[in-house]
């Protein structure tokens, strides 16, 4: 390379680093505020360590699909963002492509202002809110009441992705869309998150009325995607009424929205004194999920059934359930479409059906007691236990799972293992010959 080739080079790699860093700012606790209006597509913030006290609001931030604007902590050290004033701590108002990363969300405990929320999108249809991404934060202690919520939305909002949070000690940890249903949560992924002790639910979404006319809001049929998550409930009292950890509402019985699905797989769920690990109504598909330590006589581990509106797919595969006083109950018809295969089920009374309900095969149930026969360690501490089956324990004849091939990840485990024989039933495709990942109270890990 010639010396006039080296020169052009070079010129054009300082050109290029000069615009690179002309889209990235920095900002400390003092100056924040006045840099976050002059965000524009493309841009980063990046906020140094320390306590940022007047909350982060957002207003018509907004990036494009292909240059979003991001605001994130640093590699070292933690950018803590408080609210002292009577506001939530992050508000979106008329945002879109913006993306928060590695921050600390922190509210003040049960002596915080009441009313107060960690992230929040409010203001109904008047308010766009959408293509936002939240992604390996820590929202800690919104929870002056079980209505104090982590991450809150009541606009209709799509395409969010929630990713590898912790979120902890909140009243409800996600209360995503209004309790009217007029908000819906549409098209949404929620990945690899723990959400644990919260006073209410870990997460809750809202039935959908009819969707209104938005512009861009989703008309076409969509998915929310809800994978690999760890959601936890502890013994404490719900002064409001008790809460399963997850509960998800149904969608319009016509027009946009009408063929949407929630697709549960992969998660954790973890103990609940008092009611349901997971309760859902609308279209739903719940495979290759662990489910363990729901004591309840009044409560199912899962509960399907009409709720704000009709229970209408059902499709459960592949899950595993223990240390569960009943295991799955159907209390509804499903309207369209539903299955009951390939489970497996140690509870006092494995299955509570609707006389509806008979695609029904292949499950493997017994006595809470008779765990100790077919699983590895069915102990109730969090870092031992382990619900893989022994060797040889969990099989039958391969499983046919040509119905579910439509769903995300149908032929995958818990562990993230292709099911290559179709043999085990459970959550597990084998008996762990390679150490998957140890059901914990940490975040589930890719």
């Amino acid at each position: 390379m010639n010396a006039c080739s080296c020169f052009l080079l070079l010129t054009s790699l300082a050109s290029f680093v000069s615009a690179a860093e002309l889209k990235t700012k920095r900002s400390n606790p003092e100056n924040y505020r006045s840099i976050i209006s002059t965000l524009v597509a493309g841009d980063t913030l990046m906020l140094e360590a320390g306590v940022y006290p007047r909350g982060l609001p957002l207003t018509a931030c907004n990036g494009t699909a292909e240059d979003w604007i991001t605001i994130q902590g640093p590699a070292n050290g933690v950018a803590e963002i408080r609210q002292s004033q009577e506001a939530n701590c992050v508000e979106l108002r008329q945002c879109s492509y913006v993306a928060l990363k590695s921050l600390l969300i922190q509210g003040e405990g049960s002596s915080g202002i009441p009313g107060l929320f960690g992230i929040s999108a409010q203001g109904g249809a008047k308010n766009s809110v959408h293509h936002i991404l939240i992604e390996d934060c820590t929202i800690s202690d919104w929870c002056t009441s079980q209505q104090a919520v982590g991450i809150s939305t009541k606009t209709p909002t799509w395409d969010w992705i929630i990713r590898r949070n912790i979120i902890r000690r909140c009243g409800t940890g996600l209360y995503l869309g209004n309790s009217n249903g007029e908000s819906p949560f549409i098209r949404g992924i929620i990945e690899h998150n723990l959400v644990h002790d919260s006073i209410g639910y870990c997460m809750e979404i809202k039935y959908q009325n009819p969707r209104p006319e938005i512009a861009g809001i989703p008309t076409t049929p969509s998915r929310t995607i809800i994978r690999h998550n760890v959601f936890i409930k502890n013994d404490a009292p719900s002064p409001d009424g008790d809460r399963p950890n997850v509960l998800v509402g149904g969608f319009p019985d016509t027009g946009a929205g009408s063929a949407d699905l929630y697709e549960i797989y992969g998660n954790f769920f973890f103990h609940n004194p008092r009611e349901s690990l997971l309760h859902a109504s609308g279209r739903v598909t719940i495979h290759d999920n662990v489910f363990a330590d729901c004591p309840s006589t009044d409560s199912a581990a899962i509960l399907l059934r009409d709720h704000d509106l009709p229970l209408k797919q059902a499709y459960l595969y592949n899950n595993t359930l223990c240390a569960v006083t009943r295991g799955v109950r159907i209390a509804s018809p499903a309207r369209e479409r539903h299955a009951v295969i390939g489970n497996v089920i140690f509870a006092t009374e494995p299955l509570v059906l609707h006389p509806s309900i008979t695609e029904v095969a292949e499950n493997i149930m017994g006595p809470i007691a008779s765990a100790t026969d077919h699983l590895k360690k069915p102990v109730a501490t969090l870092g031992l236990m382990d619900l893989h089956p022994r060797p040889d324990h969990c099989q039958e004849a391969p499983l046919d799972l040509s119905a579910f091939a439509t769903d995300t990840a149908f032929d995958l485990d818990f562990d993230g293992e292709t099911k290559a024989s179709r043999t085990h039933r459970g959550a597990y495709s084998g008996h762990a010959v390679t150490q998957g990942w140890q059901l914990q109270h940490e975040r589930k890990t890719p």
